[in-house]
């Protein structure tokens, strides 16, 4: 069995590959050239140079596989370049999967967000069924991504067997950059985070989340969406910066940050990023996105798929770990 992974310099996408390849898959990297691969310095896989907005490098990482692991996106709560959002998001989506089908592969699994699953009711979680209204989809990324996700299913309805998956916050070993989600343990590590914000979030393990692509791409429903999330992971920040806090022994923030006040430095952050063309320290997107507690129910892809499900006091501690080791692997 042969896949193509792209997206597999991110975090996410790397994991896949390296599930894949422990699998005994043979595994195509996509990759541009140029973009950092040292995530998979250990793993058999093969690289090939292409980019979702080039159809001829795109057809010729695709040709051949059976399987298509589509898990690149351009990812920002604030881009200095927006019209990236729609050429990569959607259009690359579209690309990928019209190729995939023109070229035979049996099975496309789509990696899409949570960010296109609707806000849980009050009390309650939301879950594959829920509907993202227009007011939960703050920002170019999650607009993107939805629309990139209508492009799936459409695919899907069409025929075409195409699978979509939608990963809650993911966090481990191996989050180079890092990620948003990421971050708040970096902040953390480094004595950044005084305050918290009064926010919820669903956190999982990446490496549970790869095994879910790979599940999806062998039991899944084409047409279907599949929340990869943990049935324990739905923690307020509160919550879970007290787990990483227990991991590494050091007293969580104890202050809560009014919304309209992380609202105001939000607005003036991203007013100065505009005005510099420098990322904003905080994103407005961010800020908005974080007024609702994103709790999910994971349950189909835990019974339908057998997705795994790590303590989330496991996945801080090896993520703690990774980040601390990396961080002395750069000041050596």
């Amino acid at each position: 069995m042969e896949a193509l992974v792209t997206g597999a310099t991110g975090f996410i996408g790397s994991h896949v590959a390296r599930t894949l390849a422990e699998d005994g898959w043979t595994v195509r990297c996509m990759a541009r050239s140029g973009s950092p691969r040292e995530l998979l310095d250990d793993v058999a896989v093969t690289w090939v140079e292409g980019d979702l907005r080039d159809e001829a490098s795109l057809r010729t990482a695709i040709r051949g596989c059976d399987g298509v692991f589509h898990a690149a996106a351009y990812y920002a709560l604030w881009s200095n370049t927006p019209r990236l959002f729609k050429e990569v998001n959607v259009e690359g989506t579209r690309r990928v999967l019209g190729l995939a089908r023109e070229e035979g592969v049996r099975r496309t699994v789509y990696t899409s967000s949570v960010a296109c699953v609707g806000q849980a009711p009050e009390g309650g979680l939301a879950n594959e069924d829920t509907v993202a209204t227009r007011k939960d989809l703050c920002g170019d990324y999650k607009r993107t991504k939805c629309e990139a996700e209508k492009v799936a299913l459409e695919a899907a309805r069409a025929g075409q067997d195409v699978v979509i998956v939608n990963p809650a916050s993911v966090i481990g070993p191996g989050d180079i950059k890092p990620t948003p989600t990421g971050k708040i343990i970096v902040d953390f590590l480094e004595g950044r985070m005084p305050f918290y914000m009064d926010t919820g979030l669903n956190f999982v393990d990446v490496r549970d989340v790869a095994r879910g692509h790979v599940l999806t791409y062998h039991k899944g429903q084409s047409g279907r969406r599949y929340i990869l999330g943990n049935l324990d992971g739905n923690k307020t920040l509160k919550e879970f910066l007290e787990v990483v806090g227990l991991v590494t022994g050091r007293k969580p923030p104890r202050f809560k940050i009014p919304y309209g006040v992380a609202w105001m430095a939000g607005a003036v952050s991203t007013l100065v990023a505009n005005i510099t063309h420098r990322p904003p320290g905080v994103p407005i997107n961010g800020v908005k996105m974080a007024r609702r507690r994103m709790f999910f129910d994971p349950r189909r892809a835990v019974e339908e798929l057998g997705m795994p499900q790590t303590p989330l006091e496991q996945t801080v501690r090896d993520a703690v770990a990774w980040y601390q080791e990396h961080a002395a692997l750069e000041t050596s």
